[in-house]
């Protein structure tokens, strides 16, 4: 049974700005072979970190919601994991898209 899920990632786009799109794009491809349906991409801008993370100081985030099987969230993890522009990825699960009821 599908649930929906939220990914929050922090991308390093260093040498790499005017392809930030592409790696995005790249980025649902890899979530929609899994089998997910994507919602909404939020391209959230580039932030400053409280914390340096991987030699970065400032990151990209993105935060997309998708509904999935739960097993591909550990499949996406492992996947991202290999892509050296993700550093950091956070999955959330939410509660279902309530439905409007038409009068």
């Amino acid at each position: 049974m599908k649930k929906r899920y939220e990914a929050f990632l922090a991308l390093d786009t260093r040498g790499k700005e005017e392809s930030v799109k592409d790696i995005i794009d790249q980025i649902e491809k890899t979530i929609k072979a899994e089998g997910a349906e994507i919602e909404q991409v939020q391209r959230l801008e580039k932030r400053e970190l409280a914390y340096e993370l991987k030699g970065l100081s400032s990151a990209y985030f993105v935060n997309v919601i998708f509904e999935a099987d739960p097993q591909v969230i550990t499949k996406l993890r492992q996947k991202l994991k290999l892509d050296e522009s993700v550093v950091m990825q956070n999955y959330l699960l939410l509660p279902k898209k309530k439905v409007e009821a038409t009068v």
